[in-house]
């Protein structure tokens, strides 16, 4: 097939790389600008376009794709199909209707769950047990096209939002060939969304990882794992950030205040939450090193009594 490719981040590159190596023929290679990054505020290439160069397509990178002029570029490669993966714009019904079989989307969640921009972390924050990978054909609203197909992911106990993202972009590169491969034999279904069931998955910012000991230990304990590695949960101590990458739960409540450390083991110091308590098994004090709380403390002193978060 003749294919237009939409994307943005890592996540759609293992989906672009499945399609080339399929044999469908990607005309044109559609991504976000690039932006500075870093101290130096190097240009740096989006992960899409980086992907792209490397199989030798061609880049489009237009500051509005809706707009007249990009639209009538799109035009003029007569694409079968359009595949979007994480693009980052919403494309206008006339884009939509352009290609012969439609616009197909990768979206990581099953939907009609989580839709939105970010369905990794908040399935984790929320405590699904199952998540996956669906292809939908794109309509005007965000995420409501029908579902076309579907490969379910499980999620571990221990699962981070990094390792999951990884495990989703291999997914999403396994079922947009299925996909493809029955637009083009005529045997797609497309089984509309029930909206009632819909969830919304908002962005994520840095603020969200801020923790609140009030919540329970596995609420807790659930927002560091999805924010783990972006923009990862943290608390305060003596006036730093104390980023907390690892932690356990605790089935045991003790007397204090929510956030105080209430104990403390080799590995592991204790804190009081709302409902139960966590162990932090793995830190990062602000201008240090990200290292296990064994290691930590061995350079520094956590005291009993004393309350993260002030």
């Amino acid at each position: 097939m003749k294919v237009i490719f939409m994307g943005t981040p890592d996540f759609a590159v293992g989906a672009l790389d499945a399609i080339v190596e399929a044999g469908h023929e990607v005309v044109l290679v559609v991504t976000q600008e690039d932006k500075p990054k870093g101290r130096g505020k190097e240009i740096q290439f989006t992960p899409v376009k980086e992907a792209a160069i490397k199989h030798g397509i061609e880049v489009y990178q237009p500051h509005r794709v809706k707009h007249e002029e990009p639209v009538a570029k799109l035009r003029e490669y007569n694409a079968d199909v359009f595949v979007v993966a994480a693009y980052g714009q919403i494309l206008s019904k006339e884009l939509l209707d352009m290609p012969k079989y439609g616009c197909v989307n990768i979206h990581a969640s099953l939907l009609p769950k989580y839709r939105g921009a970010a369905p990794i972390q908040w399935s984790i924050i929320d405590g699904e047990k199952v998540t996956g990978v669906t292809t939908q054909m794109m309509a005007e609203g965000i995420d409501t096209g029908d579902i076309l197909d579907v490969i379910e992911v499980e999620i571990d106990k221990e699962e981070t939002g990094g390792s999951l993202f990884d495990k989703l972009t291999v997914a999403g590169s396994e079922v947009i060939l299925t996909t493809l491969k029955k637009l083009e034999e005529g045997t797609v279904t497309r089984t509309p969304q029930d909206h009632s069931k819909s969830t919304y998955a908002k962005m994520l910012d840095k603020k969200m990882g801020n923790i609140d000991f009030e919540k329970s230990a596995e609420e807790i304990e659930r927002l560091i794992r999805g924010l783990n590695p972006w923009p990862s949960a943290y608390t305060a101590y003596n006036g730093k950030t104390l980023k907390i990458w690892k932690a356990e739960v605790m089935d045991k409540d003790y007397d204090g205040s929510y956030g105080q450390i209430v104990d403390k083991t080799k590995k592991a110091i204790i804190i009081k939450t709302g409902k139960g308590a966590l162990a932090i098994t793995e830190l990062q004090l602000e201008g240090k090193k990200r290292m296990t709380t064994e290691a930590f403390l061995c350079g520094v002193g956590f005291d009993l009594g004393e309350i993260l978060g002030k």
